[in-house]
């Protein structure tokens, strides 16, 4: 079938787009495919007991569950993209969602730890293939004075299905197996698959360079070993000798990529974009926003259910104002950019978190009032959100549109290694000090008991199951101050990083998004970038 292909020099006016027309329709159906990424991030977390019940699995098998689809993911993001930016962004978020309905399927029916581990990898890897070819799709469907909303419309879906992952896993358990989980991603993927093979039209770079094979050769374990670095660090300890050995390897591997993206023509990551502040200040803008929600989620579903005593379900419900917050906040930010800049935007918005995780790091206690949460997380989800969308728009603004799939893959990059160095870092903090504040109990209980006790609440919780009820309770009363004040602590110091991230943005980041310069021209996404030939298929095509 043949496909209507422009002249990238005559492509000004996207109204003469023959998608144009359902570009909002198209979009639609670009964020129904987000959506099934960002709940599959927290939407497992509820499901964990009943999978390590059900499979028998270890602790350390667990771990590999969860991070076997980070890992993978992060890793081929930047490739990935790179790919859909040469062979085609449709085709990429349609073979990603295939390949995302076989992982969730595989899942559903494993029956062992080693099929469901193997299931997540190839999971992260479909989602590899979707996430960047959504907000790359995104930029090349939009004019210019849609496209901030549009991108705020993307960052407020992705927000929402974090936040709506505990909840809706929590439901599902309560009516169903673990197995549902990943079965409730099939019919979401076909909607999504149907929709956008209908409305959401093709674009790629035509010129694109040929395949940069030591770049993919070298990024892919570089970040590898980066992300399991940081995950173990945060599970274990940041000396442990695996740990720094990761660190090592990342280090190395990503230095010589670093070099050879330098030097080489046809670069996967041309480091020049990294000249521009309104990339490099927004990508750092990024990584800490998402690495102080992801941080915070880590404890709140923890504080929730263990300390307060809410079921899975309950406590997800009780997270829903967090996501609404988030994506009503994202949603609504293109209008407070365009009154006030990027710059502060974007500063605003992360100065607000911080307020909010102040808020929450003096106000939580072990028997706090749900009230007292709901008013710490509106604050912290509602300025991150005013930040979120302000800065993937600069992102993708500072790129031009031939290169979209690197600069969402960079984006969506900054994100997964922000949110593991979030959980990773406020998990060391926390456990320093729960540690510590368990060390009341060494005395008290057997040796074996005690190490299951400091090794987590929910340990402690489990042992004083079989205590007498004068012990039990002196355990359990232990334990929830431990974790509260070791939560706390780490939310206080989450707050401190926040204002330095909203002072680095004010240095940093420019008032208005600075377009790519080529040759001393500026290359903008107003106007079709050399190269980039967007596709528009028929219906069916």
């Amino acid at each position: 079938m043949s496909h209507a292909v422009f002249d990238p020099h005559d492509i000004t006016d996207y109204e003469s787009q023959p998608g144009y027309k359902t570009r909002w329709l198209s979009l639609l159906f670009i964020c129904i495919s987000l959506l099934v990424i960002s709940l599959d991030n927290t939407v497992l977390n509820t499901a964990i007991p009943s999978i390590s019940t059900d499979l028998k699995a270890s602790t350390s098998e667990i771990q590999w569950i969860i991070d076997a689809y980070s890992l993978v993911f992060a890793a081929l993001l930047l490739t990935m993209g790179s790919l859909g930016d040469r062979y085609g962004r449709k085709p990429a978020l349609q073979i990603g969602l295939v390949l995302f309905a076989i992982g969730s399927l595989s899942a559903a029916l494993s029956d062992s730890t080693e099929m469901l581990i193997a299931s997540r990898a190839f999971l992260g890897m479909a989602a590899a293939v979707i996430m960047p070819a959504t907000l790359s799709l995104v930029t090349a469907t939009f004019p210019p004075k849609e496209r901030s909303q549009a991108i705020a419309l993307w960052a407020a879906v992705f927000g929402l299905g974090v936040g709506l992952g505990p909840t809706i896993g929590g439901w599902l358990l309560e009516h169903y197996s673990w197995h549902s989980v990943f079965f409730v991603n099939l019919p979401v993927n076909v909607l999504a698959l149907i929709g956008g093979q209908m409305f959401i039209f093709n674009s790629k770079d035509e010129s694109a360079p040929k395949i940069d094979i030591p770049g993919v050769a070298l990024s892919i374990p570089g970040l590898f070993a980066l992300v399991y670095g940081i995950i173990e660090a945060g599970q274990k300890s940041w000396t442990e000798t695996n740990v720094v050995i990761s660190f090592g390897i990342a280090v190395l591997l990503l230095g010589i990529f670093a070099v050879w993206e330098s030097r080489y023509e046809h670069a996967m990551l041309p480091l020049h974009f990294f000249k521009n502040m309104s990339f490099t200040g927004a990508n750092t803008a990024m990584a800490l926003i998402i690495f102080s929600l992801f941080g915070s989620l880590f404890f709140m579903s923890q504080y929730m259910q263990t300390v307060l005593g809410f079921t899975p379900l309950q406590a997800g419900i009780r997270l829903i104002p967090l996501s609404v917050a988030l994506a009503f906040a994202a949603g609504f930010s293109a209008r407070i950019a365009n009154k006030l800049g990027t710059k502060y935007t974007v500063a605003l918005g992360i100065f607000i978190g911080a307020g909010g995780m102040f808020f929450m790091s003096q106000a939580l206690d072990v028997d706090t009032h749900y009230r007292t949460i709901l008013v710490g997380q509106i604050f912290l989800a509602s300025g991150l959100g005013i930040a979120m969308s302000p800065a993937t728009n600069s992102i993708m603004g500072s790129v031009p549109v031939s290169k979209a799939g690197v600069g969402s893959a960079m984006n969506d990059t900054t994100r997964e290694l922000g949110g593991a160095l979030g959980v990773a870092v406020f998990g060391t903090l926390m456990n320093t000090v729960y540690q510590d504040g368990v060390g009341k109990l060494k005395g008290l209980l057997p040796a074996q008991l005690y190490d299951i006790a400091s090794g987590s609440i929910q340990g402690a919780h489990g042992i004083a199951k079989a205590l007498p009820p004068e012990v039990s309770g002196t355990v359990v009363s232990t334990a929830n101050r431990a974790f509260v004040d070791g939560m706390t602590e780490a939310m206080l110091i989450g707050s401190g990083i926040l204002v330095l991230t909203t002072l680095l943005v004010l240095a940093l980041l420019p008032s208005t998004v600075r377009p790519f310069v080529e040759d001393g021209e500026p290359v903008t996404n107003d106007d079709a970038s050399e190269g980039v030939r967007p596709v528009v298929p028929a219906i069916g095509d």
